[in-house]
């Protein structure tokens, strides 16, 4: 991934990093489980995605760089206002390109580039209803002993035809995560121009048990999504691959932050 150089305006006491989320979500607007989780990173400039993210937020950064990472899941039995979960409509293979974001409060979160889904109804709600750069996909998950395959090509809206197939092997159970290795996954909210407002974008926190990681080796990373959401190609390996057999997650309502000033 290139690197640049820039400048950009420090965020005061940024939240600290933790396994654990910092609060609970009381009443969640949605329930979902994420399961069969591959986390692939790739570390850049902040200067290089500063201009991809939402008015007040500025790249969050580990030991002065921040992350560009490609997150290939299944997303299951997607529930609204406490009912229980859809196992048709609210269960489906989903990859996102997502950088990291911390607001004007501290609070540290993701900002999605790309939601790759293969539920047409869901990706219709998620760009209307939420403003999220969701995406119809023909998609698929398979598991094969200790590997994983992860296969997308884009239907609509586009570029069409963008596509990614990407297979993992796990390895052992990660006791101990790095910093890094938090940083990377104990994200405990989104920015996103939630029901309009781009000028004032809102966070939107969940909450989840510790995540289980695992070491995972890359076998196949064959991708265009990277680029697709507007950055550059990865021209290194990536820093970071993890595998997680995945979490249930409660998502609260958006809240507006207190914005970073920007021009």
């Amino acid at each position: 991934m290139r690197r640049f150089s820039a400048t950009l305006d420090p965020v005061p006491n940024p939240a600290p990093v933790t396994p654990d989320a910092p609060s609970l979500v009381r009443v969640p607007l949605l329930t979902q489980q994420w399961l069969d989780l591959a986390f692939i990173h790739w570390a850049v400039e902040p200067g290089v995605v500063a201009g991809l993210l939402p008015r007040g937020t500025v790249p969050d950064t580990h030991d002065g760089l921040t992350y560009v990472g490609l997150v290939a899941f299944r997303m299951h039995r997607v529930g609204w206002l406490g009912l229980p979960g859809v196992p048709y409509l609210g269960t489906f293979p989903e990859t996102n390109v997502r950088l990291y974001s911390v607001d004007g409060h501290g609070r540290r979160g993701v900002v999605f580039r790309s939601m790759d889904a293969s539920r047409l109804i869901p990706v219709v709600m998620g760009r209307v209803g939420f403003r999220l750069p969701y995406l119809w996909s023909r998609m698929s998950v398979r598991t094969a002993g200790d590997t994983v395959t992860y296969t997308s090509s884009r239907r609509w809206p586009g570029p069409r035809g963008a596509r990614s197939l990407i297979t993992v092997r796990t390895g052992e159970r990660i006791e101990e995560p790095t910093g890094l290795e938090h940083f990377l996954t104990a994200r405990w909210g989104m920015h996103n121009a939630f029901f309009g407002g781009s000028e004032s974008p809102a966070y939107l926190p969940n909450d989840h048990p510790r995540w289980p990681l695992y070491r995972a080796e890359l076998l196949t990373c064959e991708q265009d999504l990277v680029t697709a959401a507007g950055l550059p190609a990865p021209t290194d390996p990536p820093v970071s691959v993890l595998y997680s057999p995945g979490v249930p997650v409660r998502l609260g309502r958006p809240a507006r932050p207190a914005g970073i000033p920007t021009p």
